[in-house]
């Protein structure tokens, strides 16, 4: 009899204290940190447009002028500007520049081996049979290349070292070498003074390492995910407030850090291992559409940062020209209400 009643005493305790932790969590949904205006802006690849066979200058001028952002984030293409070694061809990126600069629109300029689009690292076939330090050495005179050509340039408001160079799990890239980060990281210090901004995975790495050496942290913000493995995942069970939280106890921990931005916002589907124009409407639709397009700013609005950049412009521009304008209108309004 005493056993049994220590067994439903102990059984009482684990569900009383599993109720308060679940109250507790559905506490953390209704905090809303979204007291200040949001600044969005948007990440352009010239690679990605021209996958979803887009003419990439008519969609990047209709980011600028039909869309009407006045942030955006631009990408060096290593493997683009030094095809051939020692031979720099910045054409792409000169007018992608000179574009955002006749309005005013301000730019992150992305540059490193790493950068943002599959397959993550954008390597020159010419590096495939070098050892890691030649590699290295290239790599660095590429970044420090990238910064002495625009940085008298005013529109570029901040550099981007690498992408999520600190996160091993996803991408075709060697693993992480935060000594190596570092040599870039000052290697740019010495060149220029505006801020440099280092990302992570807001959801699969604990950002502090990425912040340490950082003007500002970028993240990434993802509310469902897809692997071949486990299919989709979705973070519906993690509130706006986790990312609060974190983003200010990164702050706390480094005082270098002026601030924590979303360098990418969800906004377009998972490809399932295919081109995006491989998939059907309903496999599109199956990780994102209208409904979540708006969930995802009302989220990362409830989540207090403020300034945002949308993953996926591309996407919508495309869907756009296959007669599905919707999400392209709705983003309008992030800048023309």
């Amino acid at each position: 009899m005493y056993k049994s009643y220590k067994i439903v005493k102990r059984l009482v305790i684990f569900l009383t204290v599993a109720a308060i932790l679940a109250i507790g969590w559905l506490f953390l949904f209704s905090l809303d940190f979204g007291q200040q205006e949001v600044n969005f802006g948007v990440t352009f690849s010239d690679k990605y447009a021209s996958d979803l066979e887009l003419n990439w200058q008519e969609s990047y001028l209709a980011i600028l002028d039909d869309l009407g952002v006045d942030k955006i984030r631009l990408i060096a293409y290593w493997d683009d500007i030094e095809a051939i070694q020692d031979q720099f061809d910045f054409s792409k990126l000169d007018w992608q520049l000179a574009e955002a600069e006749r309005r005013d629109v301000e730019v992150i300029l992305t540059v490193g081996r790493r950068a943002p689009r599959w397959p993550e690292c954008h390597d020159p076939a010419w590096i495939n049979d070098l050892a890691k330090l030649a590699v290295q050495q290239h790599q660095l005179e590429f970044v420090k290349e990238t910064i002495n050509r625009y940085r008298d340039r005013q529109v570029v408001k901040s550099w981007q070292i690498e992408n999520e160079p600190l996160f091993s799990w996803f991408g075709k890239c060697p693993k992480p070498d935060k000594q190596f980060l570092r040599q870039e990281v000052d290697a740019v210090r010495a060149l220029d003074s505006r801020d440099i901004i280092i990302t992570d995975s807001g959801e699969l790495n604990h950002w502090q390492t990425a912040a340490g050496l950082a003007d500002k942290l970028g993240i990434t913000l993802y509310r469902i995910v897809w692997n071949k493995y486990l299919g989709f995942w979705d973070y519906f069970f993690v509130p706006p407030a986790a990312y609060r939280f974190k983003a200010d106890i990164t702050g706390f921990l480094n005082g270098n850090l002026k601030g924590v931005l979303v360098t990418e916002l969800q906004m377009e589907p998972w490809t399932l291992d295919k081109r995006m124009i491989e998939l059907t409407e309903a496999q599109q639709a199956r990780s994102f559409d209208l409904n979540r397009f708006k969930n995802n700013i009302s989220y990362v609005r409830q989540a207090g940062f403020n300034e945002v950049y949308l993953w996926g412009v591309e996407y919508w521009y495309w869907a756009k020209q296959q007669g599905r304008p919707e999400i392209w209108n709705e983003a309008k309004k992030l800048w023309q209400d």
